[in-house]
């Protein structure tokens, strides 16, 4: 029978893991540290149906690849994840597993073997975005003579204007705005991240009067529920999804597309590059960690793609014909 020293407890280590390593050591955000705890939630739910271990019970060497494979098939069969939170949720086990391998030798063996496991590809689809009109028609979509219309009319231009997350929109407060001289916002981004963005003096104008009509305090939220608190998501989306159905009666194509707060942030980033903004200046606008991210917007733009295409001649001459030499290269050429 294994003894402790070889089968090291997993809750402990897991404690460790999220006090120190994530909070004190790394200084990972509320954001980072609430997704890797519903991330081992659902780890440990599964391994206690799988295994019959109560979680306080269950050791590293439980969390071994087998396990942790049907935790992943779990999470896209069952729960429906797709191929991308399954990745995120994987990296959570897998930042776990280069800790617990360095805090318990003992178990080195089962974090290599989960380690090893590798992450999944999926299609990146090509990124949506609006045209500049799109945009304008819903901005001006909502009623202005409700409270909340003039809300929605501010908050989606401040969206367009800033290209914020929406995590980051309904973050903004009244302090983080500079409305006089040069107007800017100061973004409180993912990974404590903060950056300044510039407004265009239309929206810092449609910010100073949404707010002198409306009067918080600096620490308040500006775009807030008619109780005070901050927007979630779910209702941004909404409200922008309603404007996008009323500005379908003069655009119908919007009512084909899913119009979200990310579409959004895409728009912005297309037509910055549209108007020959360098793309790292773009990458700083959006908050992007690498320039890396911000390349998909060069893949999208097929316009900028043919006018590249145009500048040069296509070889002249008709492309000869393939023929393969052989029975089994014309085998092969047929699949």
């Amino acid at each position: 029978m294994k003894t402790n020293s070889i089968t090291p407890k997993l809750g402990p280590v897991l404690q460790q893991f999220f006090v120190e390593r994530l909070m004190q050591q790394r200084h990972a955000s509320g954001c980072t540290v609430a997704a890797y705890r519903d991330c081992f939630r659902l780890l440990l739910g599964f391994a206690e149906r799988r295994i019959g271990k109560r979680p306080a019970d269950l050791t590293l060497q439980d969390l071994d690849a087998s396990l942790v494979l049907d935790f992943l098939s779990h999470l896209e069969k069952q729960r429906h994840n797709s191929a991308r939170s399954r990745n995120a949720r994987f990296a959570a086990i897998r930042s776990f597993m280069h800790y617990a391998g360095l805090k318990e030798p003992a178990a080195l063996a089962v974090t290599q073997s989960v380690l090893a496991i590798p992450m999944k590809r999926f299609e990146r689809p090509l990124v949506g975005f609006l045209t500049r009109l799109q945009i304008e028609a819903i901005i001006a979509a909502p009623i202005t003579s409700t409270w909340a219309g003039r809300r929605d009319c501010v908050m989606f231009a401040t969206l367009y204007n800033t290209g914020a997350r929406v995590s980051e929109l309904i973050a903004m407060r009244v302090m983080d705005f500079q409305l006089s001289g040069s107007p800017a916002v100061l973004i409180h981004g993912k990974g404590r991240k903060e950056r300044s963005v510039p407004l265009w003096p239309a929206t810092a104008t449609r910010i100073r009067l949404w707010l002198r009509a409306h009067p918080r305090a600096p620490e308040d939220p500006v775009f807030a529920s008619r109780s005070g608190t901050a927007l979630t998501r779910t209702s941004v989306t909404e409200r922008l999804q309603l404007a996008a159905r009323t500005a379908a009666a003069t655009h119908p194509e919007l009512a084909k597309r899913r119009i979200t707060p990310h579409v959004w942030r895409h728009s912005l980033a297309m037509h910055l590059l549209q108007a020959g903004v360098d793309i790292t200046v773009i990458a700083l606008w959006l908050g992007h960690e690498s320039t890396s991210t911000t390349h998909m917007y060069v893949e999208a733009d097929l316009a900028m793609k043919e006018k590249a295409l145009k500048s040069i001649q296509a070889p002249r001459g008709a492309p000869p014909r393939y023929r393969p030499p052989d029975r089994v290269l014309r085998f092969l050429q047929t699949l």
